[in-house]
């Protein structure tokens, strides 16, 4: 049996991930397993790791355990990692699968968990049921991954497609109102402010998109940061639609000034949000990839994503948006009201 120290700040995952991922009792503990990289690929080196933690979302000091992996197929015991005792609850071991198809990994760990290291202890034999504790003071979790040469680049091209689609047709349907009152010739300065805005409308959306697709990766670390980027892309999300339902009024706004006045107030209501929220987006973000996130296990900053960049670089282009917004419709209501009166 051998020990490995791990140093204590690697405690927890960084991310959850989407796939060959879980989570398990195992005795009197919780065991998660994660695969890195999550779509790994037949004969391509991989870390399977492991964070036993107690029923405080605390990390076990000090573990005694065994992984073995399993074919799904055949049932043969294709590795194992003897007795071992680790230093933290967080571990991993490098294995490169064979071959596409379901593995099963099982993770045992003693009940004795203070035991000193035991060189040249015996190799446990397979078992044909993996969860069996016959013979063994110890307690089991099985989790199943499968291994595939192609799941991940379809995975990944699946999730592109949601968050660009709808804001491709969106835009494109946008795109032709426009060209169509150019080529009516009902075309002037606030049409470019009009199309200005729907950008926005759309910048909003497509970081609230994002915060969507990436929100469940954070919730290993605390689960009070996936509850904040669903609500920061619901936030953006609704900016954007209550853009689009402020925008339809824009023709008819304008007649007399109690119209202009409710509605030059609503849009600076609404460009407000917007800009709070997003200097505040932006701010926390890069807080968190030069400092450790607020709350966090770790006394680790964020790594720069690019999930992460394509996010902050919309919000930083609808920042620079709002602003502009603001002072063009500044000018334009004190425009309208001093050619009313």
């Amino acid at each position: 049996m051998s020990y490995y120290p791990i140093p204590e700040t690697d405690a927890h995952f960084e991310h959850f991930t989407h796939y060959n991922n879980g989570g398990d009792e195992i005795g009197k503990y919780y065991a998660y397993e994660a695969v890195q990289p999550q779509y790994a690929r037949p004969g391509e080196s991989s870390q399977i790791m492991f964070s036993i933690q107690d029923s405080n979302r605390n990390d076990v000091k000090i573990v005694n355990a065994m992984v073995e992996i399993y074919s799904g197929v055949s049932g043969e015991r294709l590795k194992i990692y003897p007795w071992t005792v680790y230093s933290t609850g967080d571990f991993e071991v490098n294995y490169t699968f064979p071959r596409s198809g379901p593995y099963q990994l099982v993770l045992s760990l003693s009940s004795d968990l203070g035991i000193e290291p035991i060189e040249n202890s015996p190799m446990e034999p397979s078992r044909y049921v993996l969860s069996s504790t016959i013979n063994c003071k110890c307690d089991r979790a099985i989790f199943n991954v499968s291994i595939s040469e192609n799941f991940g680049s379809v995975y990944n091209l699946t999730i592109l497609a949601a968050v660009i689609g709808p804001i491709a047709v969106l835009g494109s349907v946008l795109g032709l109102t426009y060209r169509k009152r150019m080529r009516s010739g009902n075309y002037s300065k606030s049409i470019k402010n009009e199309v200005l805005k729907y950008s926005l409308m759309l910048l909003a959306i497509s970081g609230g998109l994002v915060h969507f697709a990436v929100y469940s990766e954070h919730a290993s670390l605390r689960i009070e940061y996936s509850i904040f980027l669903i609500i920061a892309g619901a936030s953006q999300v609704v900016y954007g639609v209550l853009y689009i339902l402020h925008m339809l009024r824009y023709e008819t706004s304008w007649h007399d000034n109690k119209s202009a006045k409710s509605y030059y107030r609503k849009g600076i209501i609404l460009n407000l949000f917007g800009l709070i929220g997003s200097l505040i987006l932006i701010g926390l973000y890069f807080y968190t990839t030069v400092f450790p996130p607020p709350i966090s296990p770790n006394a680790k900053a964020e790594e720069i994503e690019l999930a992460g960049i394509l996010a902050k670089s919309s919000e930083i282009l609808l920042v620079i948006g709002i602003v502009y917004i603001i002072r063009s419709e500044k000018k334009k209501f004190d425009s309208h009201v001093i050619h009313i009166t």
